[in-house]
């Protein structure tokens, strides 16, 4: 099993200048003691399920992950995830090439249609980041159609096909991308979210990776299952190898917690056939909590 490291907090105790340096030191670390990845949240503001009001500091995700691919050397990066209404396809899979090439080839490229965080008041079903900051945010649906052309664009520009792209919302006359990708044919895609008539079809028929969510109740394992077993049918009906796509799935840990209840868990993970765990603590990541986590990767990489 894989373990990647989610920076979805940054509400460091410290001057907005030590930050850089901070977050770098953190980045670099994580590739030293081993870890798989490292991964940002594509939001302009804070959301609430981190537990920070939405003033917290939040970074724009592709800025950061450029930073932290000059302060790595092994660790993979990513997006979890990109949502389509927030950049125009051509501008995102120039950016996600980008940092591919500038990163070695160490990239994610993580995308789905996008959910309405934290909806405001004066316009409920719309992001509040993308109204606040005067972004167009359409209904879930147009999303959805949107993400489709999205990959569809996404494997044409990185196989090299300039020939004019023409779908319902979008037409790039000329879809060229140079330099082109490190990662032959693309950089991994991954497709957030768990529906089961659109998005896990979307992974089955596009996608490199799926992401999953970790709800650890009673029937967390009946539900993963459940979604694998979806996703498994619309790889059959397409004719896609489910065993080729990897899946992931974003929990929490508390390095402070019980570490045989936490190993076990993510026994049950493995076991339910999950190979990428993308962690996030309470609150922000600190150097004593990233050695408290490497200190169990060896075992967890044996699951």
């Amino acid at each position: 099993m894989k373990i990647g490291v989610s920076l979805a907090n940054f509400s460091f105790p410290l001057p907005v200048a030590e930050f850089a340096s901070t977050v770098g030191d953190l980045a670099r670390q994580a590739d030293d003691e081993g870890f798989d990845s490292l991964w940002v949240m594509d939001h302009f503001f804070q959301i609430r399920v981190t537990g920070e009001p939405t003033e917290a500091p939040m970074p724009e995700a592709y800025t950061t992950l450029g930073f932290l691919a000059g302060r790595t050397e092994r660790i993979r990066l990513g997006t979890l995830v990109t949502s389509v209404a927030y950049r125009h396809p051509g501008v995102l899979l120039k950016s996600a090439t980008t940092l591919d090439v500038w990163s070695g080839g160490r990239t994610y490229f993580g995308v789905g249609a996008g959910a309405p965080f934290d909806p405001v008041p004066q316009g409920p079903g719309t992001g509040f980041e993308a109204e606040g900051l005067g972004i167009p945010f359409p209904p879930l649906a147009r999303r959805f159609e949107q993400l489709e052309e999205v990959l569809q664009i996404a494997h044409r520009m990185w196989a090299g096909d300039e020939t004019p792209y023409t779908g319902k919302h979008y037409r790039m006359a000329r879809p060229l991308n140079s330099p082109n990708s490190v990662q032959r044919p693309h950089p991994p895609i991954l497709v957030a979210g768990s529906g089961e008539k659109k998005t896990l079809r979307l992974v089955a028929r596009y996608a490199d990776a799926c992401n999953l969510f970790d709800l650890p109740d009673a029937g967390f394992a009946d539900n993963l299952t459940h979604k694998l077993g979806v996703l498994r049918k619309h790889c059959a009906d397409l004719g896609r190898d489910y065993d080729s796509i990897e899946k992931t799935v974003a929990s929490h840990v508390d390095t402070d917690g019980d570490r045989a209840e936490f190993l076990a868990h993510l026994r049950d993970l493995a076991r339910l056939g999950l190979d990428h765990v993308l962690l996030t603590p309470p609150g922000p990541w600190t150097r004593e909590r990233l050695t408290a986590l490497a200190e169990l990767l060896p075992e967890i990489h044996s699951y």
